[in-house]
């Protein structure tokens, strides 16, 4: 077959290359489907593999197989990755059929900030282990079965009107009737596959009872069915409600699990508003793009999965892959029968309850001001009860049920022990759903509030819905599962109700059980490990609790202005759902909850979203009618009900306010405000203006402003006078309201801007308590700020609520006064609360700035460092030129400051640039704030004497000497590349000799699979990099992209903190200029000489139209760049460059290194792939010594030669030196002498090998290695594109000069040729059946050809009419390949297509496909069998051909392997085979053949013809004289026929006809013989 693949994520398709001829294509070719989009939408999308058979520009190719799974699960896996797994193929058409085959590759879904990971390359026969390395999820079974998904359609209810008045009144005039003006339908999605049911014409509560039928694997890939109500209209459908079903919350896969199964039910539909206008601006919360804002409708369906017997005959006509039909259980009903559905849709009708909802309104604060001069209301709905617009009465058939019954009895089932509780309740009082409108009062310049003091407006809804309360209090009892265990449950009345009640009550004691085993094993070492087993816990426990089949809908609360919808928020009805059970009560039930309204749909989002719309403190309770004796119970004490009327019964009817009438509560709040850090940059400099406001109640403050600072230490006390609060004093200690504290940024124009919020408890103090220890005074916490979703920043501060006495506030503790006149009349922290503070000394190390972009279109020129911590700081010395030397002059400073003694509270030091100008003005370049001083503060560590360091390092000489006699090994065949492919592991399965294996682990480089940084902490071992920044922070969700824009250059130094009065022990010579900061290099210029060597590049994003991409590489070093595009490589996203260059540099002016890799294009500019940058500054100076690794030996010639112009010995020479260590000292008993060479040099690499383990001084030295550095794109943040290795070399230009660079050029492919001698075949299958005979009989020749060389296809000649499946050929193929041993690749340079500008290289693995084939004349030939055999192991040939066996094939791995690049020379018979019709391995012959390898060079030397010709030509085969044509030859063949197949026919036929000529003869001739006999004649 002529096989391509098709890779389709949504709507988006690419396909592979066709292969032609072959059932075992090679691809190795590499997709990126770029997405923007929300990640629930992302993880929703279907990845689907297809393999197409003869797919052209003409035709589009027939179906093989395909595999299907959504994005999530790949998400799902460990790094969001698949790597070399096999696909299986299957065909949704033809169910029966099995798997179709294979298909191997790597998914990888990578959002923004992750980076690829490479695993561990395993060997490729690990790999070709199918079935163990399928393309799965963990726990998903190998062999799936194929499953049909019935989805039952049943009814809708509460549908919105989806046209305009002004559209119904023109449909009106027309039609003549005011009809229903919706046309719903169902349409379901799953798996990549659509169903829809019928349209319902004009109808708000449509009836379908139909079912959507789905062919699909199971267990699925597809986590989600999304199931979807839309509107028919003639221009274009719109969503009514989505609905999405996890498949995972409605089955379990464990021993006792279930198949998914869900309903019948009510789905609940929420999405946009119900205002019926012309255009629904929140249309994208309808089709399930965000958290609905309103109740839509609600659908009552099924669910259900039936796993197929493949094998039953009548599969393949009964099994379409969707279908929509009358649903089974409403056809029973229609024809009068009974049924399943109805008998569940009777008792869902008489369980219709009156449920009961009471909300209290006692406080609505934090108003926004744009819409605080119009009067304010509150509407609550659940469902559409409630909707001004969707007035709703009571259902039909919620008729009262009889006391006792049936009725009863079920009840009784539901409910536990609540019928003492159950009251009656006659009244038929409407339902109060809206607060009356009131216009706010003003707050502060921000917020209103209104002005519910002594009367609080009450709302009241009644509504009625199917008693499904028990999914409900199951989850309320999961939810409160930390407090107590109820094992008081009742089976549910679907199928999925009583399965989840068997998994809780499993999982729950599973979880109780492994949570006594984990507290008998917590220790102090394994506490993190118990830790995180219990957030597992945690993580089951809320799956557990998110019940998938809806009861009642969600209360949404309405705040209205002026009759308009502004903002909402939304109360899950469980969290407020009563019982008479404590644990089965919805956490919020009968208690004040602060609720904060938002903005709807997109509005919510961004800076103007994130402000508060409102903030309420609402008591709700919900529950059914007649249990709503004490829905009042929880209210705080004082509040008497105000109701509408007067008289008998009106206790029944709930009150319309609450008149508070006990005496108010008044405290005092007060607030420390002590600090905040790592603050949201607001201004275009980069820093921020910013003031706290706090809200308690309908109070606020204001902290004062602190000008150009993200980390302000504000040391203020704002106290909040006269706070009434209305409850107990219980209640307000124990459960005090919430204060809210918002951080803005002050701006000298316009209104101030939104920086973040964070919320906290006040410590609440009565007055009859005592104000001290342990809860008074308070203690500073962190508090984090957040902005939106994201953090931003950090609120350092203390809350005390404080009642105040009758008497007044002499009992409170004292305020001390202002201490700082400056400040004016603002109270600090008192001494209490605020942090013990010590002297510290700062020192500071400057450096010098780097990569100083513009400000404001002005070259920063003369720019100083200014340090500052807690109103304390130093200023570094003015670079008098950057451009021509970036360093400071003055290296070190310091300043005292007092600090808090715990490292925890210490404040951020800020780090800002300004560039010093004519005229006295500076400008803010950028700024940096360091929130962490941990890591400066110095340690003094105890010092081990220089005599165990030398004897420990003479131990090591002496120890590792020996070892110096097995490095010495023949280097003729080594290279670089020799050394390369051992450390990936390559070699390692070619190297059969062991001490082969030896050598490459001794000379290998290491090989790190990501950024050296990453290994060696920055090689910021004594100088750091400070990141400066500058503009206004993005609301970007990965604030690491979002700082990247921001970046304006960078300052180079280090920061050394330590308490003053600690005892500094002070070495002798010691400068005291340079503080702490000793033994560090000069900052003066240096000219160093900089060796890149580029290696190869792996996974790079392709930037053609074809999927592929021409890179090339580009290096810039300051001024010196170099782009080498004469060197591009065609059309490879893996392209192996093996280049190094030498570029010249000046530290400091040149220190960033940046490697680029671009496209080449022949028209238009080339495109940028991607870049990473290398500081080479911090490298050049870091005591790793990063300048040239450490190799594993010491040659001074061959491919291991040593590169660095300092010898070992010179190394630790210096190292010695610069440790002040003595030393070193070589003793003669470690010498030894190898080749008449001194060994100083290997004992000293020994030990630099080893200097980590130098007490004090040592550290890890940077080996000879290679580093592997992602690749960025600057357009495309966040998202790797590809990688590179490669490593630097760099050496001063004051030593002497390096030797020349190592070749690292690319292997070139060494040529080959492959002789295989077809010699005979046996137990051919015969396929034709003989003309004249009828016998079975086959026209056999062989076809073979290299993979990858198709064009290059050889044949046999013919072997006719053979009768016994033998045949006989002595025919040569010859092919010449190119071949590279390292990476057991054959290297194929070809045009892509005919317009193709230059070859491309494909490297694919070696093997020879040999087939046999019956031929044909008059139709194309039939395929018989194949055999497949890669050159490098294969299975030996058998000697006989009745030693050749499908047992070679099946079983491979039990046979003796041979490699041709060894052996060169093999024959033996090996089996063909094929798959029958039950797609297993049957023989179907077998070929006698051999296989001899020759070199180029040899091939030259030695030359033969194809086939039977010259030179060297093969005997012509001994064939039988059956082997012919009977058209060529008709003579032959009737002599063939006559002789061979009818001779003895022949023979029997000729005296049959003698005899009958003699009896003739006889008979004719008797008459006149008998006449003269008797005439005498």
């Amino acid at each position: 077959m002529d096989p391509a693949v098709c890779v389709e994520i949504g709507d988006d398709k690419k396909y592979t290359s066709v292969k032609e001829s072959t059932n075992c294509p090679y691809y190795n070719e590499y997709f990126v489907f770029d997405f923007h989009v929300p990640p629930h939408v992302m993880f929703d999308k279907i990845l689907k593999l297809s393999v197409i058979h003869s797919k052209n520009l003409l035709r589009s190719g027939t179906l093989v197989g395909t595999f299907k799974l959504d994005v999530g699960t790949v998400y799902s896996q460990i790094d969001h990755q698949f790597y070399h797994k096999w696909a299986i193929l299957s065909d949704p058409d033809d169910i029966t059929a099995g798997c179709k085959g294979y298909v191997k590759c790597d998914i990888a879904v990578i959002g923004r900030g992750d980076n690829i990971k490479s695993p561990h390359k395993s060997t490729e026969s690990d790999e070709d282990d199918i079935e163990g390395n399928l393309l799965l999820p963990e726990g998903v079974p190998h062999e799936r079965q194929w499953a049909r998904y019935y989805v039952k359609i049943y009814r809708a209810e509460g549908l919105p009107k989806m046209n305009t008045s002004i559209m119904a009144n023109v449909k009106k005039a027309f039609i003549g009737e005011n009809k229903d003006l919706v046309d719903p339908y169902v349409q379901v999605m799953f798996a990549g596959q659509k169903g829809k049911t019928s349209i319902q014409k004009s109808s708000y509560e449509p009836i379908w009872n139909e079912q959507i039928i789905f062919t699909e694997m199971f267990p699925p890939l597809c986590k989600r069915m999304k199931v979807q109500i839309r509107d028919s209209d003639k221009v274009n459908d719109v969503a009514i409600g989505t609905h999405f079903i996890d498949l995972r919350m409605i089955s379990n896969d464990g021993d006792k699990g279930f198949l998914p199964t869900f309903g019948p039910t009510w789905v609940n539909l929420y999405g946009s508003t119900r205002n019926y206008t012309l255009m629904d601006e929140y249309q994208d919360l309808n089709e399930g793009l965000g958290e609905g804002v309103s109740f839509r409708a609600r659908l009552l369906m099924s669910l259900a999965v039936e796993i197929t017997d493949t094998s039953s005959p009548d599969i393949l006509t009964t099994f379409p892959v969707k279908k929509v039909a009358k649903s089974p259980d409403e056809r029973e009903i229609e024809g009068g029968g009974g049924g399943v559905f109805r008998r569940w849709l009777e008792v869902e009708n008489r369980k219709i309850e009156e449920f009961f909802f009471f909300g209290a309104f006692l406080e609505a604060t934090m108003i926004d001001r744009k819409i605080g001069d119009k009067p304010i209301h509150f509407e609550v709905t659940i469902g559409n009860y409630g909707d001004e617009a969707d007035g709703v009465t009571q259902p039909k058939n919620s008729r009262r049920k009889k006391r006792g019954g049936e009725s009863n009895e079920d009840e009784s089932e539901l409910i536990q022990g609540s019928s003492d509780e159950e009251i009656d309740v006659d009244g038929d009082h409407v339902s109060v759903a809206t607060t009356p409108p009131l216009k706010p009062v003003i707050t502060d310049r921000n917020y209103f509030h209104l002005p519910y003091f002594e009367r609080k407006p009450c709302t009241y809804i009644k509504s009625w819905w199917q008693d499904q309360r028990r999914r409900l209090y199951n989850a309320n009892i999961i939810d409160n599962i930390a407090d107590k265990l109820v094992n008081q449950n009742q089976p549910g009345k679907t199928k999925l109700d009583r399965e989840r009640l068997k998994l809780c009550l499993t999982e729950l004691e599973n979880i109780g059980l492994q949570g006594k085993t984990i507290r008998s094993q917590v220790k102090k070492n394994t506490v993190k490990d118990k830790l995180k087993l219990a957030q597992n816990f945690l993580e089951k426990l809320r799956f557990l609790a998110d019940e998938p089949q809806h009861s009642v809908p969600d209360i949404y609360i309405w705040m209205m202005s002026n009759n308009k919808r502004v903002a909402y928020a939304r109360v899950p009805s469980k969290d407020i759902l009563y019982s008479s059970v404590d644990q089965e009560t919805g956490k919020d039930c009968g208690k004040v909850k602060t609720m904060f309204f938002r903005l709807p749909g997109k509005k919510s989002f961004g800076s103007a979203g994130w402000t508060v719309q409102a903030k309420t403190e609402v008591y709700m309770w919900l529950g059914l009618s007649k249990q709503r004796k004490d829905y009042m119970s929880g209210l705080p004490n004082g509040f008497e009900e105000a109701r509408l009327s007067k008289g008998p019964g009106v206790q029944s009817v709930p009150p319309i306010s609450l008149i508070y009438t006990s005496k108010n509560q008044v405290f005092q709040l007060r607030v420390h405000m002590y600090q905040a850090r790592s603050l949201f940059a607001a201004d275009s400099t980069g820093l921020s203006d910013p003031f706290a406001r706090v809200f308690f109640s309908t109070h606020s403050q204001v902290t004062e402003v602190l000008n150009e600072t993200l980390c302000p230490t504000w040391d203020q006390l704002l106290l909040i006078d006269n706070v009434e609060l209305f409850g107990e004093a219980s209640e307000l200690r124990d459960d005090p309201p919430i204060i809210v504290i918002e951080i803005y940024d002050q701006d000298s124009m316009g209104k101030a801007d939104f920086m973040g919020r964070t919320f906290a408890k006040p410590i609440t103090k009565m007055a009859d308590e005592h104000y001290g220890p342990p809860r008074f005074p308070p203690q500073l916490e962190y508090y984090q700020i957040y902005r939106g979703n994201c953090s931003a920043g950090e609120l350092l501060a203390a809350f005390e609520l404080l009642q105040v006495k009758m008497t007044g506030k002499a009992d409170l503790p004292p305020v001390d006064g202002p201490t700082d006149m400056d400040r004016g009349a603002i109270f600090p922290v008192p001494i209490g609360i605020r942090p013990v503070l010590s002297k510290y000394r700062i020192e500071v190390l400057f450096w010098g700035l780097r990569d100083l972009k513009r400000v404001n279109l002005a070259q920063v020129d003369r720019p100083r460092v200014d340090i500052d911590c807690a109103g304390k700081g130093v200023q570094s010395a003015v670079v008098q030129n950057y451009k021509k030397n970036p360093n400071f002059s003055t290296l070190v400073k310091w300043f005292e400051v007092d600090l808090p003694e715990n490292e925890l509270l210490h404040p951020p030091l800020n780090i800002r640039v300004v560039d010093c100008r004519a005229f006295g003005r500076y400008t803010l370049v950028g700024s940096h704030a360091v929130t962490s001083l941990r890591k400066f503060i110095y340690r003094a560590t105890d010092k081990q004497s220089d005599d165990d360091k030398n004897g420990k390092t003479k131990k090591k000489k002496c120890k590792k000497g020996e070892e110096v006699e097995e490095e010495e090994v023949d280097e003729s065949m080594l290279d670089w590349w020799s050394k390369y492919f051992s450390s990936i592991e390559t070699l390692m399965e070619v190297s059969v000799i062991y001490h082969f294996i030896v050598i490459f682990f001794i000379l290998s480089p290491y090989v790190y699979h990501k950024e050296l940084e990453n290994e060696f902490d920055c090689f910021e071992d004594w100088l750091h990099t400070f990141n400066l920044y500058r503009g206004k922070s993005g609301d970007n969700d990965d604030q690491n992209v979002a700082d990247d824009d921001r970046l304006i250059g960078k300052f180079k130094g280090s920061l050394c903190m330590y308490k003053v009065s600690d005892d500094m022990n002070r070495e002798m010579g010691i400068d005291p200029n340079m503080g702490m900061f000793q033994n560090i290099p000069h900052n003066d210029p240096i000219n160093v000489l900089v060796r890149v060597y580029i290696v190869r590049a792996t996974e790079l994003h392709p930037a053609d139209i074809n999927g592929k991409a021409d890179p090339y590489i580009a290096i810039k070093l300051g001024k010196s760049e170099v782009k080498d595009k004469e060197n591009y490589i065609s059309k490879q996203l893996n392209p192996i460059f093996g280049k190094s260059f030498d570029i010249e540099a000046t530290f400091p002016m040149d220190s960033t290194l940046t490697v680029s890799i671009y496209d080449w294009d022949l028209v238009g500019t080339d495109d940028l792939i991607g870049e990473t940058k290398i500081d080479l500054e911090n490298r050049y100076y870091s005591k790793h010594r990063p300048t040239c690794g450490i190799t594993s030996t010491y040659a001074i010639h061959g491919y291991n030669a040593w590169r660095d112009p300092m010898k070992p010995t010179q190394i630790l020479s210096k190292l010695c030196k610069d440790g002040k260590l003595d030393g070193p000292h070589y003793g003669p008993g470690g010498r030894v002498k190898v080749s008449n060479r001194q060994t100083n040099e290997h004992l000293a690499l020994m030990v630099l090998k080893h200097w980590e383990d130098m007490p004090r001084v040592g550290c890890k030295l940077v080996p000879e290695h290679v580093e592997t550095r992602s690749l960025n794109n600057p357009d495309k943040p966040g998202i790797e594109q590809g990688r590179i290795e490669l490593w630097v070399d760099m050496f001063p230009k004051d030593m002497s000069a390096p030797g020349p660079a190592i070749d690292i050029s690319p292997r070139k492919p060494k040529k080959f040729e492959l002789r295989v001698i077809i010699w005979n075949t046996d137990e051919v299958v015969l396929e034709d059946d003989d003309i004249f005979t009828g016998e079975k009989s086959s026209d056999i020749f062989v076809r073979g050809w290299l993979k990858g060389q198709q064009e290059d296809k050889q044949d046999t000649d013919v072997h006719y009419h053979s009768l016994t499946g033998e045949g006989n050929f002595n025919w040569r193929f010859i092919y010449p390949f190119e071949y590279l041993m390292a990476e057991e690749k054959i290297v194929i340079l070809k045009k892509e297509s005919m317009f193709a500008w230059d070859e491309t290289e494909y490297k694919i693995p070696p093997r020879l496909n040999l087939q046999v084939w019956d031929a044909d004349h008059f139709s194309a030939d039939d395929f018989l069998g194949a055999i497949e055999l890669d050159l490098n192991r294969f299975v030996r040939g058998a000697k006989t051909a009745k030693q050749c066996s499908i047992d070679m094939i099946l079983n491979e791995q039990d046979m003796p392997i041979v490699s041709i690049f060894k052996q060169k020379r093999i024959k033996g018979w090996w089996p063909f085979v094929a798959r029958d019709e039950n797609d297993e391995m049957e023989l179907t012959g077998k070929v006698e053949a051999e296989l001899h390898l020759l070199t180029g060079e040899e091939a030259e030397k030695n030359p033969v013809g194809t086939g039977r010709n010259e030179p060297e030509p093969l005997e012509k085969p001994n064939r039988p004289d059956t082997t012919f044509l009977w058209f060529i030859s008709p003579l032959k063949a009737i002599r063939y026929l006559i002789c061979n197949r009818y001779k003895w026919l022949v023979i029997k036929l000729v005296l049959a006809l003698l005899f009958l000529a003699m009896f003739g003869l006889f008979i004719y001739n008797m008459p006149g013989y008998m006449v003269k006999k008797l005439l005498g004649a």
